[in-house]
């Protein structure tokens, strides 16, 4: 039989099947640890394999193969410092949620979670919320804002969740689609998702302020069908979905307008730093690259990677 997982418990995993009925699985000891270096080798959104077993008076399933991911989101391992936690699998997409003051989302912080949505190779769009509170000074930073990721090619949306402004344009973009939204505790999450879906009372007040605190609590992710033919993964108590690993060469190639640029730089490893002839600095001396997006990849290049590398987008550096 196949499936997706919905839920994970750690020991036990729920799985729902093409035909929408909902198994409790387990995994055999021996597959935990065959070839695999996380502390859960099976995570939501996973697409697996399972036979039924005959438990006394249950039944119960057994998931013998997981098909390959098309992405995932990892973080390390809180008691385990050299393996990682897979928090969930085969997203089509992220939405992080940006607000220009209260709380405030800055561009650092933007950066840093869309070169991770970048690594996984995970869709991104940016939620510009609350645009019924901004004054024209603001509202003309948000529109630059916006305009800089656009052409970068980004998707880009304003919105108000608590206005419902453009609500149904993310709804849009939801449908026949796994979703994950992000952003700072305050940025509108639970409005959003409450706008998306009424009464559907997820608990993302109480996953907002776990990541202001930036506790790495033990638990679990759960997806959920919504009425409109999407799919959301709520995932409580995650810091930061990161990059585990990443070398200084590659931080460049997640950013998108940096890459395009690459091949014209006259070293092949060039950093975009103090190399001769780069074409990243030379788009930057003519403004053809913006200022603040170099800023970003200088402080992620220079941040000390000898240990493992973690971009944490639930807490700006």
């Amino acid at each position: 039989m196949e499936g997706i997982v919905y839920k994970s418990t750690g020991s036990w995993y729920t799985v729902k099947t093409a035909e929408g009925i909902f198994y409790e699985c387990r995994i055999k000891g021996k597959f935990r640890i065959k070839g695999i270096k996380s502390t859960n080798p099976i995570a939501v959104g996973d697409r697996v394999h399972f036979k039924l077993e005959n438990k006394g008076d249950e039944t119960v399933g057994v998931i013998h193969k997981i098909e390959e991911r098309q992405n995932y989101i990892i973080r390390k391992s809180v008691n385990l410092s050299k393996q990682v936690h897979i928090i969930a699998a085969n997203l089509d997409q992220v939405f992080l949620m940006v607000t220009l003051n209260n709380p405030t989302t800055f561009s650092s912080f933007i950066d840093r979670f869309l070169v991770t949505a970048e690594a996984y190779d995970i869709p991104a769009v940016l939620l510009f919320n609350k645009a019924d509170t901004y004054a024209i000074e603001e509202r003309a930073e948000i529109a630059y804002l916006m305009e800089l990721y656009k052409n970068i090619g980004y998707k880009v949306l304003e919105i108000s969740a608590k206005e419902g402004k453009n609500v149904d344009l993310v709804k849009a973009m939801m449908i026949d689609k796994v979703s994950m939204f992000s952003g700072h505790s305050g940025v509108g999450k639970s409005t959003l998702v409450n706008a998306l879906e009424p009464g559907m009372q997820l608990k993302t007040a109480e996953i907002s302020e776990q990541h202001l605190q930036g506790q790495h609590t033990t638990t679990f992710a759960e997806m959920y069908d919504l009425s409109f033919g999407a799919s959301i993964i709520d995932t409580p108590g995650i810091r930061g979905f990161g990059i585990v690993e990443m070398e200084k060469d590659e931080i460049g190639d997640y950013f998108p307008e940096f890459f395009a640029l690459k091949s014209e730089c006259k070293f092949n490893n060039c950093l975009h730093l103090d190399e001769p002839k780069c074409a990243v600095k030379e788009a930057l001396d003519k403004d053809e690259v913006s200022w603040s997006r170099y800023r970003s990849y200088v402080q992620m290049l220079t941040e000390d990677l000898d240990e493992n590398y973690r971009v944490d987008i639930y807490k700006d550096k």
